[in-house]
């Protein structure tokens, strides 16, 4: 099945609902808010403030009645993006450093503790070759998530206001 997300204005799959099969960067347009949703097909990363900003979570196949309890978000969902599928190997370059300086080390796989694996006191940057992976601020995959699709990130310390510090990574893999 492609990729469908329906979202709906309130909790548990009630009132005015808006299927989006692919990136949305307002759902406020179609939806008064926005407080339950169901994936129908594939995956998508929502957001908590329009156009792709704020705190992310990974919504997989299955029903989400109220973003509280399932996902942490103290609000609605305000934007979604869809998660390709990818089939092919992984590859990411992380490095200790803001521009691809300091200590550096290549991953093909999930790294439960970025610390504890690779002696790195930080990770300030990363170049992701291939794949879709999402990095925590804690180790062992827990706390805020932040998606990365392939490209070169300078200076990770951007993703937020506060300065977070990313202590795990984990690819994102057909389920």
């Amino acid at each position: 099945m492609s990729a469908k997300i329906v979202f709906f204005e309130e909790r548990n799959f009630k009132g005015r609902s808006y299927e989006c099969i692919g990136d949305c960067s307002e759902i406020a347009s179609h939806l008064s808010q926005c407080s339950s949703c169901r994936v129908e097909g594939g995956r998508f990363m929502v957001y908590d403030q329009p156009n792709f900003t704020g705190q992310q979570y990974l919504l997989t196949r299955g029903e989400y009645p109220e973003y509280q309890n399932s996902i942490g978000f103290n609000d609605c969902i305000q934007s979604c993006r869809i998660v390709p599928l990818h089939k092919g190997p992984f590859k990411m370059m992380i490095y200790e450093k803001a521009n691809f300086e300091g200590k550096m080390h290549e991953l093909n796989d999930d790294c439960d503790s970025i610390q504890d694996n690779y002696q790195m006191s930080d990770m300030q940057s990363c170049n992701v070759v291939q794949g879709y992976w999402l990095m925590f601020e804690q180790s062992n995959y827990e706390g805020r998530m932040f998606y990365l699709k392939p490209g070169e990130y300078r200076n990770l310390r951007e993703f937020s206001s506060d300065g977070m510090r990313f202590r795990s990574i984990r690819r994102i893999v057909e389920s």
